[in-house]
């Protein structure tokens, strides 16, 4: 516990934050993020302003020169961004570029954002920022960093920084041999002037060159394609006649729909060669992906021997759950160096950054109803079960029945009393009243245990989604939420519904239905299977 920095809640002066010339101080930042510091509004706001018109100078298509460290993604990981400057080299002399993806999924992305626009303006000759897919307001209203910005900041600072996303560059052309880009390539990239014609002052599109550029992946099967020449004749001849968003269909051994996505393009290792061959480029750099060690190198191209496309991920042990490693990449002297980092302790925040209060609600309700159970139940099951008889001789009979008088102990008879059947009716129908009562509130708890259970479930899995259900995340019922995920694969497998562009409002408000319907279900099943027993 001493080893632990103490948080700070100080606000900075304008003094302590700003140089002379207006530039914040990256140190200063860096530290006093590092202590889960905040800004004020004012100044939160006059970062991201400087450094949306900074960007907004800066081309579709920036070029960079070489020696340069290129990093993948950072989600948020805020800690584990502080480490990949002690692993890369201090920014103050090292040029580095990102190639997007700087918040959502981890719960320090305004820090991670501030800090590196704070780096860009003190450092704009060597210090590049690209545009990733979660850079734009449909994901991030999605995921947690609207979220983040609503319980840290307001929605205005949020509103800033969307408008920030808008203006970030698409690419970036690296020693005039890499093209380096957070997704990947499209059918409609046929030259490097493609990418600068681009519109990118606007929302991400759900189609189109812009869209592929930050959401195409390869192909799963993309260094298993067999080695075979590509001719022009090959490419006409895979074309089809279906429309594509009122274009072409692109050649079917080259891009296919990206069904992993829902959106843009997966691209073969034929379409990559292709797209190096007309360019005149080395290869393709990109991110977009989570890599057990951080990388991975791709098929080498037949002309030149070297790797075809490169994917870099620079998160650590994603979401506190996949276990990777995160890696970086070093390009000096025409020599590429790959340098891999493990993950960096760090604060730990409740899953939607709720207060303790919020979090605890679900386990309160379902042990206050365990003690309402508990306090009603004054009968065991088997009692409640047993039907209450109606005596016989006493239904229906006007026999007088002595009964011992409670003032002089005299007897009296049953006409100056209600009916004992009467009262033996009142009493089952209280113990009827009683037993239903008791099985609502069982019920009550029960609802209460799935909920609190598959919610902890859901959270351990990093779901990490704003409060609201993933796309099929229970498709497979509780069970599917019960298999721990120890290993990278399967982690990933399972945050694959993550990685599709999110459905709409619509679509989330069904899947929530659908998941309040599965409780009560599992809650039925329950009470089933008790009453077969």
């Amino acid at each position: 516990m001493s080893k632990v920095p103490a948080i700070t809640s100080h606000i900075p002066t304008d003094e302590e934050l700003f140089q002379p010339d207006g530039i914040p101080r990256h140190e200063f930042l860096k530290d006093h993020f590092k202590r889960e510091g905040k800004l004020s509004i004012a100044q939160a706001a006059k970062i991201i302003t400087l450094a949306t018109e900074l960007f907004s100078k800066e081309p579709n298509l920036i070029s960079v020169p070489a020696p340069i460290t290129v990093c993948g993604d950072i989600h948020g990981q805020f800690f584990d961004l502080l480490k990949l400057f002690e692993v890369g080299g201090d920014p103050v002399t090292t040029s580095y570029l990102f190639l997007g993806d700087y918040v959502d999924r981890g719960s320090f992305s305004f820090e991670c954002l501030i800090y590196l626009y704070s780096l860009k303006l003190n450092f704009n000759d060597h210090f590049w920022l690209l545009r990733g897919n979660h850079e734009c307001k449909h994901l991030t209203s999605y995921f947690t960093f609207k979220n983040e910005m609503l319980h840290k900041y307001n929605l205005d600072i949020y509103e800033k920084c969307c408008e920030s996303f808008n203006n970030l560059p698409l690419a970036a052309l690296m020693n005039g041999q890499y093209l380096c880009v957070h997704g990947g390539i499209s059918p409609e990239l046929n030259s490097l002037q493609d990418i600068n014609n681009l519109n990118r002052f606007r929302e991400i599109p759900s189609h189109g060159l812009m869209c592929d550029l930050l959401w195409a992946d390869p192909i799963e099967e993309y260094d298993e394609v067999m080695d075979k020449d590509l001719t022009e004749e090959d490419i006409v001849n895979s074309r089809t006649m279906v429309p594509h968003h009122g274009k072409m269909a692109p050649p079917r051994d080259m891009f296919v729909p990206n069904s992993v996505r829902g959106c843009s393009y997966s691209f073969t290792y034929r379409a990559a060669c292709h797209f190096l061959q007309e360019t005149g480029l080395l290869s393709i750099i990109r991110a977009h992906e989570a890599q057990d060690a951080g990388y991975r190198m791709y098929k080498n191209t037949k002309t030149l021997g070297f790797p075809s496309l490169l994917t870099l991920f620079s998160a650590p042990n994603y979401l506190d759950t996949y276990n990777n490693k995160a890696a970086i990449l070093k390009y000096e002297n025409n020599v590429m160096n790959i340098r891999q980092f493990n993950m960096t302790p760090h604060p730990y925040w409740l899953p939607d950054f709720m207060d303790v209060f919020t979090w605890s609600l679900p386990f309160v309700g379902e042990k206050v109803t365990e003690m309402l159970v508990a306090i009603l139940n004054i009968c065991t099951e088997d009692e409640l079960e047993i039907e209450t008889p109606v005596i016989e001789e006493l239904v229906g009979t006007d026999k007088k029945l002595p009964q011992i008088s409670k003032s002089k102990g005299a007897p009296q008879t049953a006409a100056s009393t209600p009916p004992k059947h009467t009262s033996i009716l009142d009493n089952e129908y209280r113990r009827k009243a009683l037993r239903n009562k008791i099985l609502a509130v069982a019920k009550v708890s029960r609802m209460y245990s799935v909920l609190r259970e598959e919610n902890d479930k859901v959270q351990f899995l990093k779901d990490h989604n704003s409060g609201v259900l993933p796309r099929g995340a229970l498709s497979n019922g509780v069970e599917g939420l019960d298999e721990a995920l120890s290993t990278f694969e399967r982690a990933r497998k399972h945050d694959l519904i993550n990685e599709k562009l999110p459905p709409s409002l619509d679509e989330l408000k069904n899947e929530n239905k659908k998941y309040y319907e599965k409780v009560w279900e599992k809650v039925h099943q329950h009470d089933a299977t008790k009453d077969d027993k």
